[in-house]
């Protein structure tokens, strides 16, 4: 019984041997390319699509290749860092710095504007991580070559974008004015809102032109997406407020405009403690004239009795 076993093993050896040498070698060569199709497809797409959630999400603050913005530039982070990481921060940073995570911590102190929660899908993750590893030159296998380059944003006008700032003009899809919520140098004493951060350093901050071009275009923050996601501004809009907004870099608020707000609070502390007193006045006369006539009236009856 073992004899005949291997003799089997051996019969099913040769067969083997006999088959691998009739087949030519670039059978074996095509059936591996072909075999490898899907994963390039698969690259390719992932690509494609992280292009695109990158462009919307990601360019605001990044850079692959172009250094430093408001975040890190991200080449070569696919290889430098580990993808498990990579993944989690993406998909949700909020969760990794509650954590106390090193590297999120690290990255947290080291540029102040933290990361917001994206609402990424797993896919969209993974189609991110994809383009920055295309971009960065290490997945060349999986693409055909670098993608179209954004189109250059038009050219703004500083003038208009303060209107649209103030609320002098309106935008064209039905947006609130911004000094709703922010407030920048050269838009008067009195500034704007509160509820948002000031804009004068945000040139700088977001990285120029580009950067805060793509900001406003992608609104990545949960208020700001909340708000502009369902009326987005056009590109001569950005245009024009990254304009106003890159004169307000360079424009200091003048000295005298704490001068004018103290005037004006002092004004309007005089005028409310007029009306006060105007007020309380008419009530205590209300009081006072009974009490007066009451009293006279005591003292009339009283005289006449002596007398």
């Amino acid at each position: 019984m073992t004899g005949d076993q291997s003799s089997g093993h051996c019969k099913r050896r040769h067969f083997l041997r006999i088959a691998f040498r009739r087949v030519p070698l670039a059978y074996v060569v095509a059936a591996a390319a072909f075999a490898m199709i899907p994963a390039y497809v698969t690259g390719a797409a992932q690509a494609d699509q992280g292009s695109t959630v990158f462009a919307t999400k990601c360019a605001a603050c990044h850079t692959i290749g172009k250094g430093k913005s408001v975040g890190p530039d991200l080449k070569g982070i696919t290889t430098t860092e580990d993808p498990g990481w990579l993944a989690r921060w993406i998909a949700a940073p909020s969760a990794l710095v509650k954590a106390g995570d090193p590297t999120a911590m690290r990255l947290v102190k080291q540029y102040p504007l933290q990361m917001p929660d994206l609402g990424l899908s797993s896919g969209d993750v993974d189609a991110v991580l994809a383009y920055v590893a295309q971009q960065s030159g290490s997945a060349r296998a999986h693409v055909k070559g670098p993608l179209a380059p954004v189109a250059a944003p038009p050219p703004g006008d500083a003038g208009v974008g303060r209107e649209l700032f103030v609320g002098g003009a309106r935008f064209h899809n039905g947006g609130p004015p911004c000094m709703s919520c922010h407030s920048i140098s050269g838009i008067g004493a009195l500034g704007g809102g509160t509820l948002g951060p000031d804009l004068t350093d945000a040139y700088r901050k977001y990285g120029g032109d580009a950067g805060l071009a793509s900001f406003l275009t992608s609104v990545p923050t949960p208020t700001m997406s909340a708000v502009w996601s369902k009326q987005p501004m056009t590109p001569q809009e950005i245009a024009n407020l990254t304009g106003f907004v890159k004169e307000g870099a360079v424009s200091e608020r003048p000295l005298g405009a704490i001068g004018k707000l103290a005037l004006l609070a002092v004004i309007a502390l005089v005028i409310i403690v007029l009306i006060g007193a105007l007020y309380w006045r008419r009530r205590l006369l209300g009081v006072r004239i009974p009490l007066v006539a009451r009293a006279n009236m005591l003292f009339n009856r009283k005289y006449a009795r002596r007398s």
